[in-house]
Parts: structure tokens; C-alpha cells; sequence
């Protein structure tokens, strides 16, 4: 039996969809006549240095480094948190997912488990729901992890269409882990249990054009959210990119990906969608710490606050409208997306009061000028403020209670707070904070902010709000034989 607790923030709820309004008139690029399709790759703890136009030599990745010509290259992208729950709650809601409660699990483990009695609240506007209110059609391929039982699922966040697995690959059957074989879903019925990983690329790859091909005369959002190259020291990939990696299973995995945007993007184009379409390539989180993944030049891997944590590889292209084979500097996040996509397609997003992310489209237009919207940027680990961002500057902040300390970073509780210029030193190895008292009282000032806005430990922000919770839950089964 499922039961949803009533929200805490139900009329926020409301207001938020009453926010949305109705379907508007979206932007179309120039000589079309309909808005533009939207396409996310989201790739899961994939390394800031692992593909060719982010420096990778060790990795093939043909099909990005011609993407990347065509594109927008950032490179202070900033994903929401630094593991997989959190991220994607930020993803897909614009909002720090300290706010939402999904920075833990029940157990306070970091990420949400097979069976969960959690997931990302129903009466959340996620970027589905913004798009499906300008008419789009949307499908998510791939990972989920927000929740797996049924009221959390993406049928019932704003995806007409779901084929994937509803949490991490490697959450499988082991000892002292009583989880299911590993689920794959169409819609909310489980259609295979053990799936091979092997295959999951090949498969979300088929999935995706399918899609694009059945819904080639209408706008539609696809966010293709890749199982790869996944956390567990052994990624997963077809036998011929195992073949030829030089970078044992990680680094087939990584070339399967790039196979597989290859595939979809030819599609676009032989289908006559290419020019209309607003495409972004990026990444969940940045190598896990057990992979042979390369954060590079960035310090730290996934599970940390520092660069190498949270700033992921992100290229965005839209012919026309993105300015090919530039780079933009300026930093921003996942957040950032959902209004920005609200602004381009012509609908509403939730106000600021309800969302922290902001409209970014002129970073990637290359408007004169352009700067980040945000004084600050906030890096969290699990419940507990790590670290504020602004404009170069990133102040590690003093901890004045240990709950929890960065994997690749222990720190001591009361340490001397640490300032970073990370433009001019990505791998935050030289500390001036004795030589910037003023930067490291502003950013000090932030985090305060911060703190009282988003919360910190036992302390909520502003705008706290409930994760969904069902009662009794189950994991998810095979269906009866029919």
C-alpha cells in the first residue's frame, strides 16, 4: 500500500503551478515554424577530463570533439550536488536539493537506495512539466534515481514516456544487501530484472531515436540520462569497446558514449531536426573516486566540494542561436536550466522566490557582455555547507561540526577557512587566504546567506519543503506472467 505524505508546502505547490499558466507562443529559431526540440545527454560520474574536447587523449570521443566544434563550450559548469540523487534533483527542479530534502536518505547515506521510502515530491515543478505546458512531448532514457516507488516515478513528474533503470547500475544483489536484480522499466512496469549493463548504451541509444523519430513533426524534450560510465570500479560496455579501449572497461564505457551521441545526432540530421534542435552534453557528477575516470586539471573526484566534484563538462549547440566553437567562462549550473529552457520555449518557470536557478540564455548566446546572474554558488556536502563561490573566487568555509567529511578531502572541525582563485588555480592548490582578508570576509557574508536561505546541518532555509514519502515500500518486481 502506498500513502503520500501531505505536503508540508501545499499551497506553494499551487501557486507554483498556477505560476506556470498556460501554454504560450515559444520561441522559434529563425525560419522555423515551431518551437525549438530540447535534448539532454546526462551522463552518471563521468570525469571533467574524460572526453577529447576537455583535453582527454586517452579516450576516442570523435563524435564530441566534432559536437564540440559546433558548440558552446563552458567551463565552469557546475552540476547541484556532488552524487547522484541530489544532482538530479537539482536538474530537474532548479532548485539546491538541500531545499528539497533529498541531500539524504533515510539512513543518511548520500543517495537514495532500491526500495526507498522517498523521492522527489509530486507537487515539484520539474522541467518536464514547465515543457510539457508549451506542448512538447517528453521521455526520459535511462537512470532516474529520485525515488522508485510508484508516486515518484517520471510518468508522474512530467514524462509522457520512461525506459530505464529507476536507480544506480550498481545497486545490484550482494551480501548484507537485500535489493532486487536490477530493474528496467517502461513507464511504471518492470519489464526485465538483471538487466545486462552491458548493453544499457546500446539500448538507451535505440530507445532515444525511436522517439525522435515518432515525434519528428512535434517539439519534444528527450533527456537521455546514460547508466555510463556508472560508479563501481567496472564500468560496462559492448564487447567491441571493450576491444580497443585503452582505458580497460571505463574507458569502452566513455567511447560507447560517444557512439551513441554520434548515433542520436545523426538522427537529428536525417531527420531535417538538427537546425531546431537545442542540444547540451554533459554530466551528473564528475568521476567517481574508484574509477579509472580523470577529473583533470581539476583537483578531487566525486563525493567532494572541490572542482573536480561538482564542475562537469558541458557543451551546448543550437545552430543559429548558439555561437559555434566558443567558449564561455563564466560560471553557472544545472540549476540554471529549467528557467533558461522556460525562457526559450516561451512558457513561465516558477518565480526566484520558489527556484534558485536563473535564466542563462545570454551566456549561451555569447551576448556581449554576459555575466553569471548569481552573486554566489554553494557547494554542499550532504546536509553540510562546504564552500561558496563567487565570480573567481571559492572560499572553503570553516566547519563547525564534522557530520560529514569530503571523500577525497578530510578536514579537521574549526580549520581556518581556505580561498582558492579557481580560474587561475582549477586544482585549488594555493590557499591566499592570508593575502585576501576582505574576499574572505565577502565570501564569508555569502555563506551566511547561504546558510540561512538553503540551511546547513540541523538548520532549514528558507523555503524548505518535504521529500515525497510512501508508506510501506516495495521494491520494484517483474509483473505476473500474463
Amino acid at each position: 500500500m502506498y500513502e503520500l505524505m501531505p505536503p508540508l508546502r501545499l499551497v506553494l505547490g499551487l501557486v507554483m503551478l498556477l505560476l506556470m499558466g498556460g501554454p504560450l507562443r515559444a520561441a522559434s529559431a529563425p525560419g522555423t515554424q515551431r518551437p525549438p526540440n530540447i535534448l539532454i545527454f546526462f551522463c552518471d560520474n563521468l570525469g571533467y577530463g574524460d572526453i577529447g574536447p576537455y583535453g582527454s587523449t586517452l579516450h576516442a570521443t570523435p563524435n564530441l570533439d566534432r559536437f564540440a566544434k559546433e558548440a558552446r563550450k563552458f567551463t565552469h559548469f557546475y552540476t547541484a550536488a556532488n552524487v547522484c540523487t541530489p544532482s538530479r534533483a537539482g536538474l530537474h527542479t532548479g532548485i539546491y536539493p538541500r531545499r528539497l530534502n533529498l541531500h539524504l536518505n533515510p539512513r543518511h547515506g548520500p543517495v537514495l537506495q532500491p526500495g526507498e521510502s522517498v523521492g522527489l515530491h509530486p507537487s515539484e515543478v520539474t522541467m518536464a512539466e514547465v515543457l510539457k505546458q508549451a506542448g512538447y512531448a517528453t521521455m526520459l532514457v535511462g537512470k532516474w534515481h529520485l525515488g522508485d516507488q510508484p508516486p515518484f516515478l517520471p510518468t508522474r513528474q512530467g514524462f509522457d514516456r520512461y525506459w530505464g533503470i529507476p536507480f544506480s547500475d550498481d545497486m545490484t544483489p550482494r551480501e548484507g544487501q537485500t535489493w532486487p536484480p536490477l530493474p528496467l522499466m517502461r513507464q511504471e512496469v518492470v519489464i526485465e530484472a538483471g538487466v545486462d549493463r552491458d548493453y544499457l548504451t546500446q539500448r538507451e541509444t535505440k530507445e532515444a531515436i525511436a522517439f525522435i523519430e515518432e515525434h519528428k513533426d512535434r517539439p519534444f524534450f528527450l533527456l537521455i540520462s546514460h547508466a555510463m560510465p556508472g560508479s563501481t570500479p567496472t564500468s560496462f560496455a559492448t564487447p567491441a569497446f571493450k576491444a580497443r579501449s585503452r582505458n580497460e572497461t571505463y574507458g569502452a564505457a566513455v567511447e560507447e558514449l560517444d557512439w551513441s551521441a554520434g548515433e542520436v545526432l545523426g538522427a537529428l540530421r536525417r531527420l531535417g531536426l538538427d537546425d531546431n534542435t537545442f542540444v547540451i552534453w554533459t554530466a551528473d557528477n564528475s568521476a567517481a573516486p574508484r574509477s579509472r575516470g580523470s577529473n583533470a586539471p581539476l583537483s578531487g573526484k566525486m563525493n567532494s566540494p572541490s572542482e573536480g566534484g561538482m564542475r562537469v563538462p558541458f557543451l551546448a549547440r543550437w545552430p543559429g542561436r548558439i555561437p559555434a566553437g566558443t567558449v564561455c567562462d563564466e560560471f553557472a549550473s544545472m540549476l540554471d536550466l529549467l528557467p533558461t529552457f522556460a525562457g526559450v520555449t516561451g512558457t513561465r518557470a516558477p518565480g526566484p522566490d520558489v527556484i534558485d536557478g536563473r535564466d542563462i540564455w545570454p551566456l549561451f548566446a555569447g551576448t556581449p557582455g554576459a555575466r553569471t546572474p548569481h552573486e554566489a554558488f554553494y557547494f554542499y556536502h550532504y546536509d553540510q555547507l562546504q564552500a561558496v563561490r563567487s565570480g573567481p573566487w571559492k572560499l572553503f568555509v570553516p566547519l563547525v561540526h564534522q557530520r560529514f567529511g569530503p571523500a577525497a578531502e578530510p578536514r579537521e572541525v574549526n580549520s581556518a577557512p581556505r580561498l582558492y582563485h579557481v580560474v587561475d588555480d582549477p586544482a585549488e592548490l594555493k590557499d591566499v587566504a592570508a593575502a585576501n582578508p576582505e574576499i574572505v570576509a565577502r565570501l564569508n557574508r555569502l555563506a551566511e546567506n547561504g546558510r540561512r536561505e538553503i540551511g546547513d546541518l540541523n538548520l532549514r532555509g528558507r523555503g524548505d519543503r518535504p521529500a515525497g514519502f510512501v508508506l510501506f515500500p516495495e521494491h520494484q518486481r517483474l509483473p505476473a506472467a500474463r
